[in-house]
């Protein structure tokens, strides 16, 4: 169980880490063009669209760091929980905007990044 909570961890990890840096480095109006499932964007502002980016940074470094240094590593699970609410946000802007096909990835999020808060806050703790 440890080995595949930190393998998600470290796929979470490394998607969040990719988007949210991309969403701090390119233009809203440039991730917009990248393809269908990035038009969410244009209901954000260019400093919402930031400060998402911002998130996932963290959150991304939440979910290794901690427990690799053996620093706070309680922070795993809360990382954990706070992409969860994150993805639970941008379900929420598929629905508004119609875009239920794009929602499933969405979805799977959720169910990684719970997995991972659930297995880090219980059988799996650090605390251990």
């Amino acid at each position: 169980m440890t080995t595949a909570l930190w393998i998600v961890a470290g796929l979470l990890a490394a998607a969040y880490l990719i988007g949210g840096g991309g969403k701090l480095l390119l233009a809203r109006e440039r991730i917009a063009a990248v393809g269908a499932s990035s038009r969410w964007v244009e209901d954000f502002s260019r400093g919402g669209v930031k400060a998402i980016g911002a998130v996932e940074v963290l959150a991304a470094v939440g979910l290794i760091l901690p427990a690799t240094l053996d620093i706070a590593p309680i922070l795993v699970p809360m990382a954990a929980l706070g992409l969860m609410i994150l993805m639970v946000g941008a379900v929420a802007t598929r629905i508004r905007r119609n875009e239920l096909k794009f929602m499933a990835v969405d979805l799977i999020y959720v169910a990684l990044a719970g997995f991972v808060a659930w297995g880090r806050f219980g059988p799996e703790s650090f605390a251990h």
